[in-house]
């Protein structure tokens, strides 16, 4: 008698891009996914009958072999993807599901991660750069759910207060209070933690900052592109000092994004009925870490 063939994974790839983004390919084939679709140019209105298509071909016992990875680089078109593709969803006819534009998830579970390696989180006060930016926000979220005090920093106090609000909402007894930021080193008084997650090429926190912050012990640069986001961090600093302070630049934070990228796109097929957000990809990194130990 033959045997019965093992059930193939699907990760579906919804991508609002004009190219789905090849990186989140290659990522979710070294995860061991079997087969990728990729669908670029995806519209909200395109995304129910995407769905139907890999939750039809499939009975409910076997949907944990299929799932969706929403990625590209417009983080809102994303998540409007993504509301349309769990609605579409109905009983046991779903599939899980995972968000990660712009690496925004990822990212923001990697910098809270390595933050979390050289101090405690709990009680410590952060400020945020960059606060009200997709990765910018998931840290701040992420952040206030291990009960750090943190200071949500934009240029406009407007934007900043309501996404200061909106993790209050998320987050319950979540401490954090939106800030306008004309004078950095006035805001980072009494900060153990600085992260800048503004957009590419942006400086936040200019030339001698690290030297003049009395009690800050580690800064976070997620800016690759020059000019950098905190002056004195490298890109690859990885756990490096400078000043007395622990530093990591973008492409130090960027092995220990990998691997959760790959974790979570793998644990997508241990159930169908997974949501993986922020939280649920740092609760992932969060095992890696622990696994080390």
């Amino acid at each position: 008698m033959s045997e019965t063939p093992r059930q193939r994974t699907v990760l579906l790839q919804f991508d609002p891009d004009a190219h789905a983004s090849v990186f989140d390919r290659i990522v979710a084939i070294d995860a061991g996914v079997d087969e990728v679709l990729s669908y670029a140019g995806v519209a909200v209105e395109d995304v129910r009958g995407l769905v139907h298509g890999a939750i039809f071909t499939r009975g409910p016992a076997e949907l944990k072999h299929t799932a969706i990875f929403i990625g590209g680089s417009d983080v809102a078109a994303a998540e409007r993807l993504l509301a349309a593709a769990t609605g579409a969803f109905f009983g046991p006819m779903r599939v899980s599901a995972m968000l990660d534009a712009n690496g925004c998830n990822t990212t923001a579970a990697a910098a809270v991660l390595a933050a979390g390696r050289h101090m405690t989180l709990k009680g410590a006060t952060a400020l945020v750069l960059g606060g009200t930016g997709p990765v910018g926000q998931r840290v701040a979220l992420l952040l206030a759910g291990q009960g750090t005090q943190v200071r949500l920093a934009s240029r406009s106090l407007a934007r900043a207060e309501q996404a200061a609000q909106s993790i209050k909402a998320a987050v319950k007894q979540a401490h954090v209070t939106g800030v306008a930021v004309g004078d950095v080193q006035a805001a980072l008084r009494d900060v153990q933690l600085l992260v800048a997650a503004g957009a590419a090429g942006v400086a936040l926190a200019p030339a001698g900052v690290l030297e003049s912050t009395k009690g800050l012990k580690v800064a976070i640069d997620l800016n690759a592109t020059p000019p950098l986001g905190i002056a004195g961090v490298a890109a690859t600093d990885k756990a490096t000092e400078h000043h007395g302070i622990t530093c990591y630049g973008a492409i130090g934070v960027g092995g220990t994004k990998m691997k959760i990228h790959r974790a979570a796109v793998a644990r997508l097929f241990v159930a169908n009925d997974q949501l993986l957000d922020a939280t649920g990809i740092y609760a992932i990194g969060r095992e890696l870490e622990a696994a080390k130990r």
